[in-house]
């Protein structure tokens, strides 16, 4: 997307996009950590005190990738319990399935939001293409919720290109993915038009 700052920090309604995600987690954490680039630490604070942010959180610095963000924030939470991984840049993700994913993964060990492919799909493989079966594809989403043991398990291990999520970093390690429905507003904001549609969804709900 062009734009001067990261994605997570343009304006969404009356605040940045990621205050509307931390937002929809308080009811369900006790301890909300963000990960965010250092050289943007004091640019948050900023924008905490000019939209009145007073949820509490641990602030930890991210690393190059994805994988390393998530592995730093890891650190700062216990062994035991249940721990959710959510992009800043999904705004719209609703209570009902935060809870829902919780309620699987401490049933099941995880919860992974998906959603079914609705358009048709072929592969590629240098010069030639090929039609494949979409119901045997998901798109996956976050929040993803595992147990903390064993996702902070899973990222005592060197970054691979694979780790696109969360999940492929537990199966890495053995692990059994548990897929739930997800929701079709919980799409993620990387483009230009994914921020125009966010802009629609905003004034819609309000």
């Amino acid at each position: 997307m062009d734009k001067a700052i990261p994605k997570q920090f343009l304006l969404l309604g009356n605040m940045p996009i990621i205050m509307h995600a931390i937002r929809q987690f308080v009811p369900f954490c006790k301890n909300i950590i963000v990960s965010l680039p250092a050289d943007y630490h004091s640019f948050w604070k900023d924008l905490q005190r000019e939209y009145s942010l007073s949820i509490p959180h641990t602030l930890v610095a991210g690393g190059k990738t994805r994988f390393d963000s998530v592995k730093k924030a890891l650190e700062y939470i216990p062994r035991e319990g249940l721990v959710a991984v959510h992009d800043a840049v999904r705004p719209f993700v609703s209570k009902q399935l935060i809870e829902k994913c919780f309620q699987e993964a401490k049933k099941q060990g995880n919860a992974i939001a998906s959603l079914p492919i609705t358009e048709s799909l072929r592969m590629v493989d240098k010069n030639t293409n090929k039609q494949v079966d979409r119901t045997l594809f998901y798109r996956i989403q976050t929040p993803q919720v595992f147990r903390c043991n064993e996702i902070k398990n899973a990222y005592n291990q060197d970054y691979k290109p694979i780790f696109t999520d969360d999940a492929s970093v537990l199966e890495s390690q053995g692990g059994s993915i548990n897929l739930v429905a997800g929701e079709e507003q919980n799409f993620k904001i990387t483009t230009p038009m994914d921020l125009l549609l966010a802009e629609k969804w905003m004034e819609k709900r309000e």
